[in-house]
């Protein structure tokens, strides 16, 4: 992957990120959706829809999907993808040091491993999976010759 490619795969992973923050943030708001409040579904929706952290950690995650398609547009999805997995470990620190949620020992040796795959992954790419395919010349077979 070339720099610019991965700073697009990292902006798309921080914006998936903070709109998850913001999720969850707008949800807090909103308040608990149990089965009560389910039989009220127009309700439900107005309630959600109008908290601006909701609304923005949609908008969060549609830029993210947008920036998203311009990374595989460029480099293989098998490449591109375990990258997403490093918004388990910034959602797992935000968690616990910003909305004081409790994350247990165990999840953070598997957030490790998580971390410890991106980066194999992330060893395996070299710059021409990151090439434009119409910019490539057609290289002419040896019998040719």
């Amino acid at each position: 992957m070339t720099i610019k490619t991965i700073l697009l795969t990292l902006t798309s992973v921080f914006l998936a990120t903070a709109g998850q923050l913001m999720l969850k943030t707008g949800m807090a708001r909103v308040g608990y959706i149990g089965t009560e409040r389910l039989g009220k579904p127009f309700q439900v929706i107005w309630d959600v829809l109008r908290t601006w952290q909701v609304l923005m950690g949609l908008t969060l995650f549609v830029l993210s999907a947008v920036t998203w398609l311009v990374v595989i547009s460029r480099v293989p999805l098998s490449l591109a993808y375990p990258f997403a997995g490093i918004t388990y470990v910034l959602l797992a620190l935000f968690s616990q040091f910003v909305l004081k949620e409790h994350v247990p020992y165990l999840r953070w040796i598997g957030i490790a491993l998580i971390v410890t795959g991106v980066v194999m992954v992330g060893r395996t790419s070299g710059p021409e999976e990151d090439a434009d395919p119409s910019s490539k010349q057609a290289v002419p077979s040896a019998a040719a010759h």
